[in-house]
This record gives structure tokens, sequence and C-alpha cells, in this order.
């Protein structure tokens, strides 16, 4: 089979699984993992023959992958973010790594495997898979909270990790591995030299990468960027990762460590962001390419003669690492529910595994018996990962909301206050309704989900209690019944629709306020039946523009009244248009009328309003601008 035959078969088995993974709610790194079980020998066989021609070309190339992924990495590693989570990242994740891959190393070793392979193992498993998790958390809008941030801090200390473990397994190697020659070993730089040269190499490398970064690489960008070609920029920046891999390997360092360190230099300068953007469709390709050759590797008849064995790793591994990252959340004094959320994002294994256990294999660290188990072990941790999120939001919460603990934790702490408001949800959006009210001297009784809002609330004097809205007990504590209006200021267009559901079902004297993020969220709330639809972006969006519009000269209140009637249309449009959203066709015809009749109705009154007789709307400074320069309007 040629190259580009094969490149066809790796590309469309992408194009087709990775949709489908994602639409079940599996991430993308499934997806690939997927498409080379399929298109691998224990699927339809069209890769992973011996016979086959081309195969390593595609792993070479996609193996780079990997390198473009740690650069862009080390772009994300500014300095002062890490300043700032520099108690979370190296408490958490340090505790989490270290205890993590010691008490696996510990456990390998007592079953009587190689100590240096037991090493490669416990680093491999302590892991976590950051796409996974990190979108996992962002669907659930659970990234900012106590929990999320706690894990997110340690998939970053992981992302560090990599490095040194990189750069650990080639001295744990005894012998090269299977099929190697030394042509490598020839075209190394260091090769035959003593090995205080060979330090001396490496450090001045490792300086090189550095001073370079900072004293020639940001001012060739800066020449490279004035002639204004963007593929020219992309040209370089690819030059910049592959040219610091070249240097890595003629010193024998890992191409990773190089360009992690490139990318740790740039991360502060003004082209962090124009190289990123370059790096991630490559680094994106590369890796998926990655992840379907790794897919493409787990040997079914493995798994199939030894279930057993396979299903003992998967649940020992989990297990494992659940008790680890529940030690360390009550350590850091993480809140019930936070601490459990915590333990349901990392007990997975991650991407970074299957790097490092491939590295080792390559390095004659660890064997084919050794990695086939290993391989499949961890494909399947990843793939139980969205599960174990879904046991916490349908089992494991409303458990603990059942269990009858005193304290400030307790769930189940909301009471019958009679408010005349109840408000679901306090993040940024629900607490600015709350300050509001509370202002004007309406009582509210708020519920929000993450404790450790609830108690910074509480400290600042506000009646904030923590509690699941959609839990109907909890809304009969609240007093629903009594209730006037309930607001739904929640993170998740999903829980919304659940709480309207069971709102309109239990108390439907109650008048329902809802926050909405898009036109999509508004026309679904609005087919449920609720009349008070807000988009949080709309009244923003529109003060925005009629500020710009005060910019260009337009007189205060012509811009005021412009803005107003934009905003009525909006909102009536969603009314109108929910209807139709069904025929698509129909619906962006109505779409389109409605636009244009917007924009004539607007110019027509912006051409027939007296603008003389609202000059008392604009300021004195405004005035006599426009006396001295002609409007736009």
């Amino acid at each position: 089979m040629s190259f580009l035959e094969q490149a066809f078969i790796y590309l469309a088995a992408a194009v087709v699984m990775v949709p489908v993974a994602k639409r079940l709610g599996l991430g993308s790194v499934i997806g690939y993992l997927i498409a080379g079980i399929v298109i691998g020998p224990f699927g339809l066989g069209f890769i992973g023959g011996t016979a086959e021609v081309g195969g390593d070309d595609i792993m070479h190339v996609a193996e780079f992958g990997v390198v473009m992924m740690l650069f862009v990495v080390g772009l994300e590693l500014e300095p002062e973010r890490l300043w700032r989570l520099r108690s979370p990242i190296l408490g958490m994740g340090g505790a989490q790594v270290v205890g993590t891959a010691l008490l696996v190393t510990a456990t390998v070793a007592a079953l009587g495997i190689d100590w240096r392979a037991a090493t490669v193992i416990g680093m491999a498993l302590s892991m976590s898979s950051t796409a996974i998790v990190l979108q996992s958390l962002s669907e659930r809008s659970l990234l900012r909270t106590s929990g999320g941030q706690s894990a997110f801090s340690v998939l970053l200390f992981q992302d560090i990790a990599v490095i040194p473990m990189l750069a650990i397994i080639p001295l744990l190697a005894t012998h090269g591995a299977p099929g190697s020659s030394d042509s490598s070993h020839a075209t190394s730089w260091v090769a035959g030299m003593p090995g205080w040269a060979q330090t001396l190499a490496v450090i001045g490398a490792v300086a090189a990468v550095g001073i370079g970064g900072r004293f020639v690489v940001r001012p060739a960008f800066r020449a490279i960027a004035r002639t204004r070609l963007r593929e020219l920029f992309t040209a370089a920046a690819l030059l910049l990762v592959v040219g610091t891999a070249l240097l890595m390997t003629r010193v024998g360092l890992s191409p990773a460590l190089g360009t992690f360190l490139a990318g740790v230099v740039l991360a502060t300068s003004e082209f962090r962001h124009e190289l990123q953007g370059d790096i991630e469709p490559f680094k994106g390709l590369l890796l998926g390419l990655f992840f379907i050759a790794v897919g493409s590797t787990i040997d079914f008849a493995y798994l199939a003669s030894h279930p057993l064995l396979i299903a003992g790793l998967v649940l020992g591994i989990i297990a494992l690492k659940a008790i680890v990252l529940f030690a360390i959340g009550y350590a850091f004094r993480l809140s019930r529910d936070q601490r459990m959320l915590f333990t349901v994002a990392l007990p997975q294994v991650g991407e970074f595994a299957f790097v490092l256990l491939a590295f080792a294999a390559q390095a004659g660290v660890i064997g084919g018996d050794v990695s086939r188990p290993l391989i499949a072990t961890v494909a399947l941790t990843m793939a139980l990962a969205p599960l174990l999120f879904v046991l916490n939001e349908r089992v494991l919460q409303p458990w603990l909301g059942q269990c009858a603990e005193t304290g400030p934790h307790r769930p189940s702490d909301a009471q019958d206050d009679g408010s005349p408001v109840l408000i679901a949800g306090f993040g940024s959006f629900g607490s600015t309704v709350g300050r509001f009210l509370r202002a004007s001297g309406i009582r509210t009784t708020v519920l929000d989900v993450d404790s450790d809002r609830v108690d910074a609330l509480r400290s600042m004097g506000m009646e904030v209690y923590y509690g699941d809205a959609t839990r109907l007990e909890l809304l009969h504590t609240a007093g629903a019944e009594r209730a006037r209006v309930l607001v739904l200021a929640l993170d998740s267009p999903e829980r919304t629709l659940e709480l309207v559901r069971l709102a309109r079902e239990h108390f439907p004297h109650l008048v329902i306020m809802a926050r909405a993020f898009e036109w999509d969220d508004s026309h679904e709330l609005l087919d449920v039946g609720v009349t008070h639809v807000y988009r949080e972006a709309l009244d923003a969006s529109v003060r925005m523009g009629s500020d710009v519009l005060g910019v260009l000269g337009f007189r205060a209140h012509q811009a005021h009244r412009a803005g107003q009637k934009f905003r009525k249309h909006d909102e009536e449009s969603i009314r109108a248009l929910t209807a139709r959203r069904g025929d698509r066709r129909e619906y962006v015809g109505a779409v389109r009328r409605r636009m244009a009749a917007l924009e004539e109705l607007m110019q027509i009154d912006s051409a027939s309003r007296n603008l003389d007789a609202d000059s008392g709307w604009d300021s004195q400074t405004l005035r006599e601008e426009i006396r001295r320069r002609p409007t736009l309007g």
C-alpha cells in the first residue's frame, strides 16, 4: 500500500469517527482511538499488516505531533499564570503525580517486573487526560468551581512533568529498542565524546534554545511579521519547531524537551498567540494520526484471551488514583462535593501515557508483553472518563445531598425565608441580579451548587444556600410554594431546561425568568412556555453598539433610541422565529427578511428625528464637538 493510500485511510477514518465520538460525548481523543481500532488489524485490516508500505513514514510524521503539542504547552505556560497558581500546581499537582507514580511503581515492582520498567509504568499511569477532563468540565460549566480549578492545576503540573519524564526514560534504558540501528548515534554530535563533553554539549544546547529564543527568534519574527505574509510566518513557526527538535536530537536529548523550552521562552512574547494559531492545526492533525496509530495497536485478541486481567487493571488503576485524589482533596480542604468532583475528574490515564509508553518501548525499557495490556488499559480508562462524570452527577452528588452531615457544607441547608424571589445559580449573572434586588430592598433566597462559592458569599453577608436547584425537595425547602418569581441564572442550558420543566409541573404559579446564551437556547425556553427570556450578552452588546455610535458622532439620545429599537426588534424576532425553526430554509428566509426590515426601519427613524430636540441628552463636551465636525448620522 502506497504512502498516499495510507494517508487517505488515516484521514478518512478520522473524519468519520471523530464527529461520531463527539456527538456521543466521548471527546476527540476517543474518536481517534476508535478510528484506529476500526482500520487496524483487528478491525477492517487496512493498516497494521506486516507487508504494509509507508506505515513507518506516517508514524514518524504522527509522532512529530507530540513534539508540536509540547511546544504549544510551553507557549501556554506564562510565568504570571504559573506564579498565580503556584500553590495548587506544586502542591496538588506534585502530590498527585509523585504519590500516584510511587504507589504504582511499588505495586508493579512487587509483582516481579524490573524496577526500570516499573518506574516508567508508574510515571505513565500518573498522567490524566487533559483533553477529556477540560472538555468535560467546560461542557458542564464546572471549570470555574474550586474542584474544576484544582483539576486544572493538576493537569498543568502533569503537562510540565512530562518533560523530565521523557528525559529520564533514556537513562533507564539498558539496551536498544528492537530493530534499532546505530544510525541515530552516528548522526549525533556528541557520539564518541567523553562524559563531561557530552554534559557541556547538552547544557550548551539548552542555553542556546533559551538565549536564541529571546535575542534571535523574537527579532526574526518581527522582521517576518513586517512582510505581512501569513504563509511565511507559518513557515517560520514550523522552522522553529523542527530546528529546535533537530538540535535536541543532535545532542542526544528528546526533541520534545527542546520544543517545550522554546515554547516557554516565547510564552511572554508578542507573537505567542500568532505562533499558537499557526501551529495548532498541524499539531491537532498530527496528534490525531498518532492516536489513530495507537488505537490500531490495541490487541483485541489479547483482550479476549485475558479479560479478567484487563478488567482488573482498569478498575485497579482507577481505584488507586481515586484514593490518591480523594486524599489530596481532603488535605487541601476541598468541600465534599468539590472533592468528589476533583476525584472523578482525574482517575483515568491520559494521552501522555501513550507517548511515554511508546518512547519507553522504542528505548527498550519495556517490552511488548508489558506494553500491550497497558495500552489497552489506558484506552479503556479514557473511554470510561465521561461515564465517571455522569456517575458523579446522577449518583454521587445526589447521594451526598441525602447524607445527614452537619456543618457549612451540608447540601440541604436551604430554608424558607419567606422571600418572594428564588435565584438558582449565583455566578456572575445571578449575583448581579441578586445584588440589584438586595439594593432595591427585595429579599431573595439564593441556591448555588458550588459550596466554596456559597461560603465565600456568606462571609460577605449574603443569604446564599448550598444545593442543586433541580432537586424538587430542595425547592420545597427553599419556599417555592410561597415565592412569586424564580430567576434561573444557571451556567448550563440543559440544567436550565430541566429546572423549567420541574418548576412548571410542581409550582405553576411561579413567574419564571430565565437566562439564555444563544438564540437556540432562547427558542428552547420559549418552546417550553417561558415568556421572560434574557440573553446574557444582548444588553451589553447593544450598549456597546450605542457607545460606538456616540464615538462616531451620533447624538446621545439618537444612539440610545437606536439601541432600544434594535433590542425590541431582536426580542420580537426571537419569539416570531421560534415556531419556524423546524424548517431551516423557512427559518433562514425569515431571518433575512426581518434583518432587512430592521435596517430599513432604523434608517427611516434616524432620518425623521428632530436632532435638536434631543440635544439635552448630549454632554457639553459632545455638543461642542458636534458643532466642530459633521456627524455620520
